[in-house]
């Protein structure tokens, strides 16, 4: 079952954007690459991986990766469990878990449901940073 993020316009680019990098990942490739796309489209660096291993790989081969967001369901390893390796390896990383499925259990992170609006993206990344908006 995909879930395609609702594509809505673009925002202006965000200043501080452009020195921030952001790690995707999503066994989906359409979902991937859509919200890798609408993430470059503001202005941010990013990364791409189609599940947890080559995201770890990244993680500890890249200076800095300010932003994690990854899905729940892949699979190997969840995102849950992907983003509990990758806080631990990386105390800064700021991390947002999606999925199209309901969540059993509340997750002690930011969390968006599938589909999400393109604007629902932007406002937790930029929350999530710390970015004026």
């Amino acid at each position: 079952m995909s879930y395609v993020p609702q594509q809505a316009p673009v925002a202006a680019r965000s200043p501080l954007a452009q020195h921030l990098t952001i790690l995707v990942v999503d066994d989906e490739p359409e979902v991937r690459t859509i919200v890798s796309e609408f993430l470059e489209d503001f202005g941010y660096r990013v990364l791409q991986a189609s599940g947890a291993s080559d995201a770890l790989r990244l993680l500890d081969s890249q200076e800095e990766v300010d932003l994690l967001i990854t899905d729940i369901r892949m699979p190997g390893l969840s995102g849950i469990e992907l983003a509990d390796i990758a806080a631990a390896r990386h105390r800064d990383l700021k991390i947002i878990l999606i999925s199209g499925y309901s969540v059993a259990q509340p997750v002690a992170r930011r969390f968006l449901r599938k589909p999400f609006r393109m604007k629902d993206l932007q406002a937790a990344v930029i929350a999530e940073l710390g970015q004026a908006a």
